[in-house]
């Protein structure tokens, strides 16, 4: 049943995902166990199959919906018991910059693939980053820019929170369509990914660093 909710999952089909998560509860099977085996397995597998080019954005979009619809249902469920949390991660567009489509692509992935995310929404300041590194418990910073003008933001960031002694205690991810891989090393972030999917497996791949 698990293979039937994450196929549901995968080929966008809310009803057959629907009755697989009831048909799991029904046979006992905690809730916790359905999100971590069943809901953040199937995430992980739409990344890796919009890595390989077999599903495009629409497609992951309408899986990230209906795993969250999922989660909800099961929420009621949990009780004490909480699902995975790999990290605390922050994310938002820079200062001067509107754009956030592809944030909140990345925002949901990661909050369905087993990550805590506060979406600080667009048009974010160096200092809003910061607080929350502060106050929050964060171990990820990530930030999205789609305009050049806005791309130096991201270095501001960077240096505000080495001057504030909280640099070492996190570890910073940018993307967005004018960012590469190359100003990422510039301006001393830890990693560039050009795709939602892409931020899932390096925000992966840094925490188990």
């Amino acid at each position: 049943m698990f293979e039937v909710l994450i196929n549901a999952i995968i080929e966008g089909d809310e009803d057959a995902a629907t009755a697989a998560v009831e048909e799991l509860l029904s046979d006992k099977i905690a809730a916790v166990t359905i999100i971590n085996d069943g809901l953040i397995s199937a995430m992980n597998e739409v990344g890796d199959l919009f890595r390989e080019g077999e599903l495009f954005v629409p497609e992951v979009m309408l899986a990230a919906k209906i795993t969250s619809e999922q989660i909800e249902i099961l929420k009621p469920y949990l009780g004490a018991e909480q699902p995975i949390c790999l990290a605390n991660v922050v994310i938002g567009t820079v200062k001067g910059d509107l754009h956030d489509i592809g944030k909140n692509l990345v925002s949901l992935m990661l909050a369905n693939s087993g990550f805590k995310v506060i979406n600080l929404g667009m048009d974010v300041p160096p200092e809003e980053f910061c607080r929350m590194v502060r106050d929050e418990n964060v171990q990820i910073v990530a930030m999205s820019a789609l305009l050049t003008t806005t791309m130096p933001i991201m270095a501001e960031v960077i240096k505000q929170l080495q001057a504030e002694g909280l640099r070492q205690q996190v570890k910073v991810i940018i993307g967005g369509a004018p960012v590469s891989a190359e100003y990422a090393e510039r301006i001393g972030a830890d990693g560039y990914s050009p795709d939602a999917a892409g931020a899932v497996a390096l925000c992966r791949k840094l925490i188990e660093k």
